[in-house]
């Protein structure tokens, strides 16, 4: 039997696509050797962290997997996001007609109404359709001192710069934030629980997606697992209005984690040409599940339409990809990196 090993998990956002993650911690739970010690979230990564933590917390692995089977039971049940209450008041046959039109129009008729209309013109139309599913997480469980750490990402509107909540700093409204696409869903306002100002929030994505730096903790493990939902490299280039608004939103929900793998990719360099003592700055034992063949099949608009049917395969692909990661790195973590980072960058 392995012997116990502590790692992190960094788990990207990627809407509907989040399922994948669901689908890789499924699989990873299953393995007793394995100690979570701290999990960086951001939007869908961030409901997948929020479920995570407070099954662990509330009864180990078992009530963990029951957890994240819940909350996408749950987000199965939402329907499409892009029409949230006061979308669908304003377009009653949205759905059908979406469908139908995709196949012919460069864009949707709600990806056209979210590009001309504010989701502040509707004002009591307005819901949020996450809502009801994020209220209804045990908060004393998701921000419970036991088991994993939990950092969770925001972007602030006003300033621009990430924001990572953690601890007691957790509640539905950082979730919400973390997960908010701004021409969606209205910004996220609440008192800052470090400042005590009130502050407006965007989608973690646009700064920290997900944050690694949270993770850089000396009391953290070394091992950084990043399930990675945006694909990084896309072979063909997009020429339809859709497919070149899809990769733009890719290449820039991948920058920050680019920026931060190019920091740790840095920072090894100097630890190996010993110009940094050892021990002094972290050296980041860093791996990655991703499966990027399968994202490039899936369409930008899957990712707001979470079908039942859809979860469950990317589920189901999650469980794989992290199978196959487990099989031929198991004797890898708490080791060395599994990742090229020259060749990745």
């Amino acid at each position: 039997m392995r012997a116990p090993v502590r790692i992190n998990l960094a788990l990207q956002g990627g809407g509907a696509h989040g399922a994948y993650t669901w689908g890789v911690l499924d699989r990873l739970l299953e393995e007793d050797w394995i100690e979570i010690a701290g999990i960086s979230g951001t939007s869908a990564g961030a409901l997948n962290g929020a479920a995570l933590k407070a099954g662990l917390s509330a009864g180990g692995r078992t009530a963990a997997r029951e957890t994240l089977e819940w909350l996408w039971l749950q987000i199965g049940a939402v329907g499409d996001m892009r029409l949230a209450g006061w979308m669908s008041s304003a377009l009653p046959a949205a759905g059908p007609l979406t469908r139908m039109a995709e196949g012919y129009v460069a864009l949707s008729p709600v990806d056209m109404m979210t590009r001309l209309f504010s989701p502040y013109a509707y004002g009591p139309l307005y819901r949020n359709p996450l809502e009801r599913v994020v209220r209804r997480f045990r908060f004393s469980e998701v921000c419970a001192e036991t088991g994993p750490r939990l950092f969770i990402s925001a972007t602030n509107v006003r300033t621009g710069k990430i924001r990572v909540f953690s601890g007691g700093e957790i509640s539905t409204e950082v979730i919400l934030a973390s997960a908010c696409l701004p021409t969606l869903f209205q910004a996220v306002e609440f008192e800052d629980p470090a400042t005590g100002e009130s502050e407006a929030f965007w989608d973690g994505g646009y700064s920290g997606n997900p944050a690694l730096f949270p993770l850089f903790d000396a009391a953290l493990p070394d091992d950084v697992v990043v399930v990675n939902i945006n694909p990084l490299r896309r072979d063909s280039v997009p020429t339809s209005p859709q497919d070149i608004l899809n990769r733009i939103n890719e290449i820039s929900f991948n920058s920050s984690l680019l920026r931060e793998l190019r920091s740790i990719a840095f920072v090894k360099e100097l630890i190996a040409g010993g110009r940094v003592e050892r021990g002094v700055m972290k050296d980041v034992l860093l791996h990655m599940i991703a499966d990027d063949a399968l994202m490039n099949d899936l369409s930008s608009g899957t990712k707001l339409v979470p079908s039942p049917i859809l979860l469950h395969r990317l589920k189901e692909a999650g469980r794989k990809a992290a199978d196959l990661f487990l099989a031929n790195h198991r004797d890898d973590l708490g080791r060395r990196s599994t990742v090229d980072l020259e060749t990745l960058l």
